[in-house]
């Protein structure tokens, strides 16, 4: 089955730096909400909002790879053609599996909505803290 023309996905990965960049922010968030009970209350507002900005960026970053490869299997119909593909019975296997955990995984929506929630919050927070600021 060839491709359709009209689908435009890039199948290109971000760039190693870019990846970097996702991938150390979700450390540093996690251990920002880690250490939180170790810190007076100055040093816990500031790890939370390291946290939650940290998390924003992880988790949406995690949720549009997630939504791109679900996307891809469906577009190009990749479960089908490989069923149909004469791969070796062990290869086409672990491909099938690959292929159909990417797309019926709800890890993208699971992303989807902690990085909504932590924007909300964020947001909430923000407002409450330059609320008490002025009053």
């Amino acid at each position: 089955m060839e491709p359709n023309k009209n689908i435009s996905h890039s199948t290109e990965p971000n760039s190693k730096y870019l990846r970097m960049f996702f991938f150390i922010s979700g450390i540093v968030a996690t251990i920002a909400y880690r250490i939180i009970f170790l810190l007076n209350s100055f040093w816990i507002e500031v790890a939370w909002y390291v946290g939650t900005i940290g998390f924003i960026f992880y988790f949406g970053h995690r949720s549009v790879v997630e939504s791109k490869r679900a996307q891809l299997v469906k577009d190009y119909d990749l479960i089908n053609v490989t069923e149909k593909s004469d791969i070796e019975y062990s290869k086409k296997s672990a491909l099938l599996y690959l292929i159909k955990t990417s797309f019926t995984s709800k890890a993208r929506f699971n992303s989807a909505f902690i990085f909504i929630v932590s924007v909300i919050v964020l947001v909430l927070n923000l407002t409450i803290d330059i609320y008490h600021l002025f009053f």
